[in-house]
């Protein structure tokens, strides 16, 4: 199984970058990465690890995707940077999955262009994983399509489905509607028309709307939204989870006595955080191009990066890409 990793992709590129990429071949059997981007740097830091030479490539790049470039750059101005070189290696079967800490507009748009769609999906979506009280959900889209159509969200919820059966485990999802209200009069005509198109088409695993009160109390395991909704509910999340753990630490060294518990409590609170950390689960699946493409945040770090190839290996195992092609056809 050969990955590939933008290895300057991400807050932190290339050298936690590369340090999950070393990590990865140590722990996982069979994994072979490809890196690519600015030859000199990358080989500067491989330099720094003792691991088995062999398993990992250096795929020369000479040019970066900033962060702030438009998502057009790698198709137009950069066709030779780290995110052009990497998702085009994807056209040849020797390569399985593409993964990037990068800037997720370009990513989206060049996978698009570069890959071509799956059979009966018109636009890509992203999604990603929630912790929730019950375990884990997929919500998608978190950002790919701002303005989709109601079939757009329709295919979304088949392949979410998909993925969550087969990738994460749960043999018969429950794909939720996010609206503002349980009943399926509320919302507006577009989510309307979503949910009536999405009873007629999985009628066995459709439950309905599902209220943002829903989604961390683990309502269902696939959320469906349009992507402006899915990204302001992930920001909000991120926002609200690093000012919680902030506002707990501040008040808890107020007081001595807080300290002390705190101490006791150290390793369930460990284990929380570890529960709502975004490095557990590494990148989120961009769904619907016609390859294995995982967006990790911009501020991966190295077990980040090593999570992502690992769940990008579990899409590969699955041969996610033809079961979502069965699915569309119906």
């Amino acid at each position: 199984m050969r990955i590939v990793v933008d290895a300057m992709g991400g807050d932190h590129a290339p050298e936690e970058i590369i340090s999950g990429v070393v990590q990865a071949v140590q722990e996982f059997d069979g994994v072979q990465i490809v890196l690519v981007g600015l030859e000199d740097q990358i080989i500067r830091q491989l330099k720094k690890y003792s691991y088995p030479k062999e398993r990992i490539e250096v795929v020369p790049a000479s040019q970066v995707v900033d962060m702030h470039d438009p998502a057009t750059v790698p198709l137009r101005r950069k066709r030779d940077s780290s995110i052009s070189v990497g998702i085009r290696l994807l056209k040849d079967s020797h390569y399985n999955a593409f993964i990037s800490a990068g800037n997720t507009g370009a990513v989206v748009a060049t996978s698009t262009i570069a890959l071509g769609m799956l059979e009966g999906v018109e636009r890509p979506a992203i999604g990603t994983i929630l912790p929730t009280l019950k375990g884990f959900s997929l919500m998608i889209d978190a950002g790919a399509n701002t303005d989709p159509k109601p079939q757009h969200l329709v295919q979304s919820a088949l392949m979410a489905r998909v993925y969550v059966r087969d990738v994460l485990g749960i043999r018969n999802p429950k794909v939720g509607l996010l609206n503002i209200g349980e009943e399926e009069t509320k919302g507006t005509d577009f989510v309307k028309e979503i949910h009536r198109m999405l009873s007629e088409k999985i009628p066995d695993n459709f439950i309905g709307n599902v209220e943002g009160s829903g989604i961390y109390r683990g309502d269902c395991d696939c959320i469906i939204c349009d992507g402006f909704i899915g990204n302001v509910v992930l920001k909000v999340s991120e926002s609200l989870a690093e000012s919680a753990i902030k506002l707990i630490k501040r008040e808890v060294k107020k007081s001595p006595l807080a300290m002390l518990g705190a101490a006791l409590m150290r390793p369930r609170l460990r284990a929380v955080r570890r529960h709502a950390d975004y490095s557990e689960y590494g990148g989120a699946p961009l769904l619907g191009v016609n390859g294995i493409v995982m967006i990790c945040h911009g501020r991966s770090n190295a077990k980040a990066i090593k999570n992502a190839i690992r769940a990008a290996c579990g899409e590969v195992e699955h041969m996610i890409l033809e079961t979502m092609k069965q699915e569309i056809r119906g």
